[in-house]
């Protein structure tokens, strides 16, 4: 097996990880928008209540959460499965 492929193990590990992560980082960023703006975070970016600003500022934060999330679950996943590997043998 060439080094890059994932296990079947970590390919799990990695889909669970990272759903987890997105959903605590949309927790995060909609905490962060209501303390910061006083308001809840827009749940339509096109509804003509919310403003461009506001539109593309929370959008710009959810992405950026979005790919920490990404990223940390990808690296958290393959240091858990190698943990768990070397606990095995």
């Amino acid at each position: 097996m060439a080094e890059n492929e994932q296990t079947l193990t970590e390919k799990v590990a990695t889909v669970a990880l990272t759903l987890a992560a997105g959903w605590v980082a949309q927790k995060v960023v909609s905490f962060a928008w209501a303390k910061a703006t006083g308001h809840d975070a827009p749940k339509d970016l096109d509804d003509p209540e919310v403003s461009i600003i506001s539109a593309v500022t929370f959008a710009a934060a959810a992405a950026a959460a979005s790919v920490f999330a990404r990223r940390f679950a990808g690296r958290e996943a393959k240091r858990v499965v190698t943990r768990l590997a070397a606990r095995a043998s």
